[in-house]
């Protein structure tokens, strides 16, 4: 497969020349209903490269790696893919180019019915007549290479996040493609996981002989991957060419987008941790009271001792974050705080109770009532209003007057600045505003915890901001202790006031920002300053 580099879902056909783009987009305009997403984009992929695009949220990069493979045809302009104008051939004609073209998505797209090895060569199983042995043997040389050479006959289900993701690199590989398109293939992962596929993308590019676009919000993989890179911003792409030239444009959307990530993961000194540090130290505290803890907590489901003694207090009315790999145990930790989990062994403690000495309605009653949750997605009723959605809480099984609810939907609307969008439908709220409506919505029973489940994950730089400060402002207006599950260490380091790395089960460490940017343990700083080597 290595040698012959000949697409194997096109055996006979010849690979596109190298000095010649493998796709050009040429004053592109695209429309949906009354919304102009693309106003006019000129962009070249260049053969063998790697091109990646950036941009805010919703500014039609998705919309863009679509247009690439014939998914989405262009209102005006032309999209030409390998020397193929896509508007003027058919459907036809457009799926054989999509064989030398391969996608690999944000949300993996796995069949979970299919083993890694069925997942991996199903292309080549459904369009080609090589056998079993010979497709299970390109698998399981693909998986070597990408380290999971144990996991060939594991099922979706049993996977990490990670895992998940070098199992849709491998799929979108084992044709031999000629270029790959890549949706924010680090989404949701930690800083160690994202340097690691980072250079598998390198790799599989280098070895496969592969031209890669990639759309990615996180500019440290961008710096590290991008040959050229892209900036969509107003419907056209506002700048593009080396990531150095790129992140130096004056263009004043440019800035806005690169002001909180130009020098992440560029070394101590230059890393964005270490930045906060020097633009904000925090000032002095009284030591706060306890309003969680856990004591020699351990949890086992089966063989798989996922909680190895973790001992942790959650301080009242601060904000504690907790940081680790995939598969670490920080949600299965906090699912023993809400009072989801019972421990294997140990103790957990919440509002002073005892949470293993409390019956289902106890718990539901005197512990997680007192709790909100924002989730990644918002989680907001598409067929409510906003206004709905803030009273959803209020009105669902509770008897309270009308009048009271209204007063306490347009006090917390006030107060998270969606006051302007409650007559609106979720479908016609940014997602800035959605993260703002759903947690408006938690804060409506006015809870004294809030947790937070991987709030900036998929978010954009000045969106992550955003976040970031909605958080803030939350805690503080509604005095309220927060607990946030986090990958991001840009973020982590700008929000927390104790920050609890979890290792594989274990607590590694737990303290303030500076005790962690100091913690001699290899494992907390590899982790923190993940990639901030050249």
């Amino acid at each position: 497969m290595a040698e012959s580099r000949q697409n194997l879902l096109l055996p006979g056909a010849a690979r596109w020349p190298t000095d010649q783009p493998v796709v050009e987009l040429r004053g592109v305009h695209k429309s949906f209903g009354d919304k102009h997403v693309l106003r006019g984009v000129d962009l070249v992929v260049e053969a063998g490269k790697t091109t990646v695009i950036a941009g805010q949220s919703g500014s039609g990069k998705s919309v863009l790696l679509k247009m690439m493979n014939g998914l989405e045809l262009p209102d005006e302009g032309t999209v030409t893919l390998f020397g193929e104008d896509l508007a003027r051939i058919g459907e036809r004609q457009r799926t054989e180019l999509r064989k030398r073209c391969t996608m690999v998505f944000q949300n993996y797209a796995l069949i979970d019915s299919l083993s890694v090895a069925q997942n991996i060569g199903f292309p080549l199983a459904q369009n080609t007549k090589m056998k079993p042995a010979e497709i299970r043997k390109l698998v399981a040389e693909l998986l070597e290479m990408l380290e999971l050479g144990h996991a060939i006959d594991q099922m979706p289900a049993s996977l990490s996040g990670g895992m998940k993701k070098r199992v849709a690199l491998a799929r979108a590989v084992i044709t031999n493609p000629e270029i790959v398109l890549f949706d924010e293939p680090t989404t949701g992962l930690d800083p160690v996981m994202i340097e690691f596929v980072d250079a598998l993308i390198r790799r599989t590019q280098q070895q496969y002989e592969i031209t890669s676009v990639i759309i990615s919000h996180d500019m440290a993989s961008n710096r590290r991957l991008a040959d050229t890179m892209a900036i969509l911003a107003e419907g056209r792409i506002v700048e593009s060419g080396g990531f150095r030239d790129v992140i130096g444009s004056e263009h004043p959307a440019v800035k806005a987008f690169v002001a909180d990530a130009v020098v992440e993961r560029m070394g101590r000194g230059e890393h964005p941790v270490d930045q906060v540090a020097e633009a904000a130290e925090p000032e002095p505290v009284e030591p706060a009271q306890v309003i969680a803890r856990v004591e020699g907590l351990h949890k086992r489901f089966g063989q798989n001792h996922v909680l190895k003694g973790i001992d942790l207090e959650i301080p009242k009315e601060r904000i504690t974050v907790v940081i680790g790999g995939s598969g670490s145990g920080k949600s299965v930790l906090i699912k023993h705080i809400i009072g989801l989990f019972r421990p294997t062994e140990g103790r957990v403690e919440v509002f002073g109770l005892d949470l293993s000495e409390l019956s289902a309605r106890e718990l539901q009653q005197k512990v997680q009532s007192r709790i909100g949750m924002l989730f990644q997605g918002a989680a907001l009723f598409d067929s409510m209003t906003v206004r709905q959605n803030l009273a959803f809480p209020l009105i669902e099984g509770r008897r309270q007057k009308k009048k009271a609810v209204a007063e306490r939907v347009d006090e917390v609307a006030e107060r998270l600045h969606v006051q302007d969008i409650l007559e609106r439908m979720p479908s016609a709220i940014s997602n800035g505003q959605r993260k703002r409506v759903g947690l408006a919505r938690a804060l409506i029973t006015r809870p004294e915890i809030m947790v937070y489940d991987e709030p900036t994950t998929g978010q954009d730089p000045i969106m992550m901001r955003r976040v970031d400060d909605m958080i803030v402002e939350a805690a503080e207006a509604f005095d309220i202790t927060s607990i946030v599950i986090s990958h991001d260490m840009l973020s982590t380091f700008r929000i927390a006031d104790q920050i609890a790395m979890i290792y594989k089960g274990e607590l590694r460490v737990a303290g303030t920002p500076d005790e962690l940017r100091t913690c001699p343990d290899e494992e907390v700083q590899r982790f923190i300053y993940a990639g901030s080597g050249d």
